[in-house]
């Protein structure tokens, strides 16, 4: 599962990450991504360029648009198989840039956690894009992030986690090739990723800023 994430970062550091070209009137840091928000992603039809999608995907093929609420992510060991993700798997895949993510301990207290790469400050997920039409013709691009097992760092707060792909593989990831390497949409656990804990605040997706991210602090210690 991966329902929040951040892209804390400028419009030119993610132009110089991933030599694309954005247009920063469009764009603005976020702390807090959630669904249903337009997000910046780079897909396969445009490598050169980062363009906004609605975050939950919408199947070119849907009735209501209103599906899009509940495909935000899609397995990857099954995505191949789903009505809703076959076509894109195959055809329309993108990559999702973002310096961290969130989820929460289901043990107990819901208490929510900050997932980060520390050597790689801006990295991506592996995703599927779609478009689908209104009544009146207008087009909704729209996305969703493909999930894998937890790593080791994730498994003892949650059993899924989202697809992060390294450099290499995003060149993969968007080649216009049906075939896909087994072992590119497993757990990452290449590159060492970090923990802490942060407030309860991104439980509310109006709360973006850098706040959000922070480790909190009790009697004077920081959690990790």
């Amino acid at each position: 599962m991966c329902g929040r994430f951040s892209l804390s970062v400028e419009d030119f550091e993610l132009k110089d990450r991933f030599q694309v070209e954005i247009d920063p009137k469009i764009y603005q840091p976020c702390y807090n991504c959630a669904p249903s928000q337009r997000l910046p992603v780079i897909s396969n039809h445009k490598k050169q360029k980062i363009d906004l999608y609605r975050w939950g995907l919408i199947p070119f093929w849907a009735k209501d648009p209103s599906i899009g609420n509940k495909l935000i992510n899609a397995r990857a060991e099954t995505a191949s198989e789903k009505p809703s993700f076959r076509h894109a798997m195959q055809r329309q895949r993108c990559l999702v840039p973002s310096t961290g993510f969130f989820e929460w301990n289901k043990k107990g207290e819901k208490q929510p956690w900050y997932f980060y790469l520390p050597d790689v400050p801006i990295f991506s997920f592996a995703g599927l894009w779609d478009v689908w039409k209104d009544a009146e013709g207008h087009s909704v691009l729209s996305f969703t992030i493909l999930t894998t097992r937890a790593n080791s760092t994730m498994q003892d707060i949650h059993h899924r986690m989202p697809v992060i792909l390294t450099p290499d593989q995003e060149k993969i990831w968007l080649e216009d090739s049906e075939e896909i390497p087994s072992d590119l949409l497993g757990p990452l656990e290449s590159i060492p990723m970090r923990k802490h804990k942060v407030s309860t605040l991104v439980n509310k997706p109006e709360n973006n800023s850098p706040e959000v991210i922070e480790p909190i602090k009790t009697t004077g210690t920081l959690f990790d």
